[in-house]
């Protein structure tokens, strides 16, 4: 099962750098200013920014609190993104 997400935002690239570096001391991460793979606890995090948007895909392990992993990664984003949170996290 996988959740993705397609924010909007011009600003992607930077948010996906920031939540990379945040959890970089606690999770594997690797990442570049267009792509990054968080290995969190709940399962894989990847993110894609475009110009226009932020693309965010979960990868939930099984057994895992998909609407808690959802709530961590969109409420991380917002602070991130005070300016212009909450950001639309239509998930699909």
């Amino acid at each position: 099962m996988t959740l993705t997400a397609t924010v909007p935002t011009t600003s992607g690239s930077r948010y996906l750098q920031q939540l990379c570096k945040h959890w970089s001391h606690k999770f594997e991460t690797d990442f570049t200013p267009e792509q990054g793979v968080i290995a969190f606890p709940m399962g894989p995090i990847r993110m894609a920014a475009t110009p226009e948007a932020l693309v965010v895909t979960l990868e939930p392990d099984e057994g895992a609190d998909i609407e808690r992993f959802k709530q961590v990664v969109a409420d991380h984003l917002d602070r991130f993104a005070f300016r212009e949170a909450p950001l639309p996290f239509d998930w699909k």
